[in-house]
């Protein structure tokens, strides 16, 4: 093949994605990073504990009689909380792959 050939192959592919990791919307300007979106994830589910324990604290101090909403709150903040280990523990294995790989 002529290298001519190569080159103009070359130009009429669009450019390199840009390294940086970006989530959301671009439309609407709505755009994060990696780092931020794990921040916001985390504090999501801090957000969840923390609602949570509220609810404990009302339905033993007898604030609340509710005691439905207080194991909803429970089980919500156990099932976010599983669900960023499980992320986590998916992360790190592929970290731990890319890693392994030889160059």
């Amino acid at each position: 093949m002529d290298i001519n050939n190569l080159n103009s192959l070359l130009s009429s592919l669009p450019a390199a994605p840009s390294k940086r990791l970006s989530v959301g919307n671009e439309e609407f300007g709505e755009t994060k990073d990696f780092g931020s979106l794990v921040k916001g994830a985390v504090e999501s589910i801090n957000d969840t504990q923390k609602s949570a324990e509220q609810e404990i604290s009302k339905a033993v101090t007898g604030e609340s009689q509710d005691l439905h909403k207080t194991i909803i709150a429970l089980q919500t903040a156990d099932l976010k909380f599983q669900l960023g280990i499980q992320v986590r523990n998916k992360l790190l294995g592929a970290y731990e792959e890319v890693m392994r790989m030889q160059v």
